[in-house]
């Protein structure tokens, strides 16, 4: 007639049958499970050189106005802070003072 719902031939919400089947077999470590200390960090040392190497690195033109930019940057809330502080300072002078 009708399947009853969450009858036990149907695999779990959000999962196929396959991904059930799987999750039976017991894990093993892999490739990085079975190196040595010394090979894995040997691995991680060749994987952030190959990393550092897709990185587009700025030109010195580029570097000098970003750096201006973040220096002009810097001043302006300095200033804006340094303003701020001294407001406060003075009404705080004037209510307790």
């Amino acid at each position: 007639m009708t399947d009853a719902l969450g009858s036990i031939d149907m695999p779990e919400r959000g999962r196929s049958e396959d991904d059930t089947a799987e999750s039976k077999k017991p894990r093993r470590g892999g490739k990085r499970g079975k190196k040595g200390p010394f090979a894995r960090l040997a691995l991680f040392y060749r994987q952030v050189v190959a990393e550092l190497r897709k990185v587009v690195w700025p030109t010195r033109n580029q570097l000098s106005t970003y750096t201006t930019v973040v220096i002009v940057f810097v001043v302006i809330i300095i200033g804006l802070v340094t303003v701020i502080d001294l407001g406060i300072n003075r009404v705080v002078g004037y209510v307790f003072g």
